[in-house]
Formats: C-alpha cells, sequence, structure tokens
C-alpha cells in the first residue's frame, strides 16, 4: 500500500480506542504515587533510626543491580537507573539537610553534570576549583559529600587528593562511591569518571574494590608492595606511587571489601608503615 493509500482512524474511533488505555495508565499512574508515599514514609522511619550523614551507596548499588536483574523490557536500563537515582536522592533529603560539593576542573561542567545525575537533579551543589576546596566543605559539614576526580599519578594537586586523606585525623572523610555507575552511556549524557567522599564509612554492595594507601620508603619497590599484598590475601587491581614534599605515597585499589579490621591487612608483611583504609566504592556495572 503506497503512502498515498494509507488508512486512517477515524478521530471517534480513535478516541474510542485510547479512551480506555489513558484511564489505564491514569490508574497506574496513582498506584506509584501510592507506591512513592509509603516508600517516604519508610524512608523517613529509617531516618528517625539513623544517625550521621545519609548515604548508603553500597545499598543503593545494590538495589539497582537487583533491579536490572528483573526482566523490565521496553523500559532501558538507563531508565530505570535515572527513575531510582532521583528516587533515592528524595529519601536522602528526607533524612537531614543533603548538599554536595564538586571539583569542577572542566569548563563544560562535566563533573556537576554527573554529580547531579547521581545525586538527583534539586540536590543543593557547590562548585570549586580544587579538591581541597571540596573536601574542606565535608569535614565542615557544609556539604554531604564531595565529588572528585579520579586519583592519578600525574603532576599537581587534581590527582593527590587523596594523600590528604591518609593524615586526616578527626573527622575522617572516606571514599563511598565511584561515577559514574551505570555504563555504557547513552549519547549526550556526562562522562566525567569521579570518586565520592563522604564522613561515613563505606557500606558493601556485593560487588567492590578497596582503596588502601600507606607511607612508603624510598627502597620499597611497586612490585614487593604487590607481593606484599597478594602475599596476604589481598589482590591488588590496580596502584598509584607518587612523591610529594618529599614523600612516597601509595594507593592500592584492591579486589572485594576489606574493612579496616580485615585480619589480612594486619597479616601484611615488609611494608614500613601500617595501611590506612581510604574508603570503598561499589563496581560500576557494565551493561552490552
Amino acid at each position: 500500500m503506497s503512502l498515498s493509500q494509507t488508512q486512517t482512524i477515524p478521530t471517534d474511533a480513535l478516541a474510542e480506542q485510547l479512551a480506555p488505555l489513558r484511564a489505564e495508565l491514569d490508574g497506574i499512574d496513582d498506584a506509584l504515587l501510592a507506591l512513592l508515599i509509603r516508600r517516604a514514609a519508610l524512608a523517613e522511619r529509617v531516618g528517625q533510626l539513623k544517625t550521621g550523614v545519609a548515604i548508603r551507596a553500597g545499598r543503593e548499588a545494590a538495589i539497582l543491580r537487583r533491579l536490572h536483574a528483573t526482566p523490565h523490557t521496553p523500559l532501558p536500563d538507563a531508565a530505570i537507573v535515572r527513575v531510582w537515582r532521583e528516587i533515592f536522592a528524595a529519601s536522602t533529603s528526607q533524612q537531614g539537610p543533603f548538599s554536595i560539593s564538586v571539583c569542577e576542573p572542566d569548563a563544560a561542567g562535566a563533573m556537576a553534570a554527573c554529580a547531579r545525575e547521581h545525586f538527583g537533579a534539586l540536590t543543593p551543589l557547590h562548585s570549586y576549583h580544587t579538591p581541597a576546596q571540596a573536601i574542606a566543605d565535608v569535614g565542615t559539614g557544609a556539604a554531604s559529600a564531595a565529588i572528585l576526580p579520579l586519583p592519578n599519578d600525574a603532576p599537581g594537586p587534581m590527582g593527590a587528593w587523596w594523600v590528604s586523606l591518609l593524615a586526616r585525623e578527626a573527622p575522617r572523610v572516606f571514599v563511598v562511591a565511584r561515577l559514574p555507575f551505570w555504563a555504557p552511556r547513552p549519547a549526550g549524557t556526562p562522562l566525567a569518571p569521579a570518586l565520592v567522599v563522604a564522613p561515613t564509612e563505606p557500606d558493601p554492595s556485593g560487588a567492590d574494590r578497596t582503596l588502601v594507601a600507606l607511607e612508603l620508603d624510598g627502597a620499597l619497590s611497586r612490585a614487593r608492595l604487590a607481593a606484599s599484598f597478594a602475599a596476604a590475601g589481598l589482590a591488588p587491581h590496580d596502584m598509584i606511587v607518587r612523591e610529594q614534599g618529599g614523600i612516597a605515597f601509595a594507593l592500592i585499589e584492591l579486589n572485594g571489601f576489606v574493612a579496616a579490621t580485615d585480619a589480612r591487612l594486619a597479616a601484611l608483611a615488609g611494608l614500613p608503615r601500617a595501611p590506612t583504609v581510604l574508603g570503598a566504592y561499589a563496581i560500576p556495572e557494565e551493561t552490552p
């Protein structure tokens, strides 16, 4: 049939077919709102039982993985993540004032966009040019969390902010998440790999990596350091060694969730000093 021969449904007949479908959609919207109100009431009760910053990044990651494992065609993965990230943001804000500080080295605002995607479009956000400023907000309570560039071994402070966490005493600040959590990224969405730090210890998600750091003696090589961790049953995934102020520091990324009380840390041998657990994050999900 050619385009000129295509038959159209008369307006009255189309309205008659659409009416029950729209009524069913309205009923679903009402049911969704009722469930969201019920969820909000439960979140409020949880907040009354908890103290401190209401960030449970590991639990949120576990929830998203569970939802992804549930058949949800024709809804795309990105839509599920986007909806639930806003639900998480609403629940978090119910449990007390919540804001984030971002180290934004990119003039295009990629870090802030990534933060908005993860923590919700309406969450208060402050942008800074340096990691130290964003971390300071967390330390003073001016922000609930900070979003920082991934550590690296390039010269300069932008990728070395983790050294300050190693030396920091009270209040402690921990790595609790890695952004973005979901990949691959749809076209046009923010792509700014980052870590989230907060004044609360991370919680396990079931598939995690842990960051530990320590001060080194100059004679200790990367190979010896990796071998020491491997011998204790701690599998290094990645490692950064850098010098700052004439002192060498190492950041070791370990597979699995490793608590500060883990006996394997105490079993490390041949190290000049005991490592400090800086935090952990849920491994980002990769979908085909």
